[in-house]
This record gives C-alpha cells, sequence and structure tokens, in this order.
C-alpha cells in the first residue's frame, strides 16, 4: 500500500490489537496489513473482490 491511500482510525478491543500484533509477528508483517489481508479474506468469501 502507499501513502496516497487513505487512512482510517478505529477503536480496537485490547485483546483484538493484542491478537493483530501476534499475527503480524508471526506473519512478518504490520498491523495494518493483517487488517488488509483479513477484510480481503472475508470479501474472498462473500464473493468479492477489490473494485466490486
Amino acid at each position: 500500500m502507499s501513502r496516497q491511500d487513505p487512512q482510517v482510525v478505529v477503536r480496537l478491543p485490547i485483546e483484538l490489537k493484542d491478537w493483530l500484533d501476534g499475527q503480524a509477528r508471526v506473519n512478518g508483517s504490520s498491523r495494518t496489513w493483517e487488517i488488509v489481508r483479513s477484510i480481503r479474506e472475508r470479501m474472498a468469501r462473500a464473493g468479492k473482490s477489490i473494485g466490486d
């Protein structure tokens, strides 16, 4: 993702933030990428793709 992508402020329960941080460590990625990955997986299950 580039710096031109829009930013969104999201409040998360601490346990969800901690889980995301752990997933990011395991996957060698960032918390942001873990959120993006999760949303894209959910979109795929719903039969949607980016741009739909």
